[in-house]
């Protein structure tokens, strides 16, 4: 379980196998090793979930199977791209961000970012798959990150970044056209899931008003 605050930058280091075969990615990250990164520790890379299984010379090195490369970003990741990393939560932590899986529900474009105040304002394009769960001051996890939805509209929701986020991930230096990892707000999952379950079973909207008032 992450909270999509990102804590360090890494670099990929090396990228072995391939989209089909599977990958061993090496991201050189010795910040993140300093914190106490151990063998099977589990930690988000770009908002990607994965578990370290080897930690030497400040470099983690992941597994990432067929299914992970297929449904992420990272195919498309080579030696020196920078990367954002989350170690897993522990109990207790503070819960800055929103709950984040490090389950990526889609890939989608960057349309567009453009300069806002102090910031910028990123416009990414919103894939159909989970075009219901973004919704207009909604959480989403952007490569990770833990983001509000500033409006959302067909095709489309924006982003209002701020310096600090720029400067500390990627997101700072992506532009129009890069691709990202989306992860929907897990809450939002759940709840249309229970929505559709009462409707299915023939539930009236009083029915279902009244089952979430309780």
């Amino acid at each position: 379980m992450f909270s999509g605050l990102i804590a360090f930058l890494g670099r990929v280091k090396r990228v072995d196998g391939d989209a089909q075969a599977g990958m061993r990615l090496v991201i050189d990250a010795p910040d993140a090793v300093a914190e106490g990164v151990a063998i099977k520790d589990s930690i988000a890379v770009n908002g990607v979930c994965l578990t370290a299984v080897a930690v030497a010379d400040g470099t983690i090195a992941f597994d990432v199977v067929p299914e992970t490369v297929a449904r992420s970003t990272f195919g498309a990741l080579r030696p020196a791209d920078p990367v954002n990393l989350e170690l897993s939560l522990r109990l207790g932590d503070r819960l800055g961000g929103h709950l984040v899986y490090g389950h990526v529900d889609a890939v989608a474009s960057i349309l567009d970012k453009t300069p806002e105040g102090q910031g910028h304002r990123l416009t990414i394009g919103t894939p159909p798959s989970i075009a219901s769960l973004i919704v207009e001051k909604g959480y989403v996890a952007v490569d990770g990150v833990s983001l509000t939805v500033a409006t959302a509209a067909p095709g489309r929701f924006t982003i209002a970044l701020i310096p600090e986020t720029s400067k500390r991930t990627t997101l700072g230096t992506k532009a129009g056209g890069a691709r990202v990892n989306l992860e929907a707000d897990p809450i939002a999952r759940y709840a249309q899931a229970a929505v559709a379950a009462y409707t299915q079973n023939g539930a009236s909207h009083d029915e279902l008003a009244w089952a979430y008032e309780i």
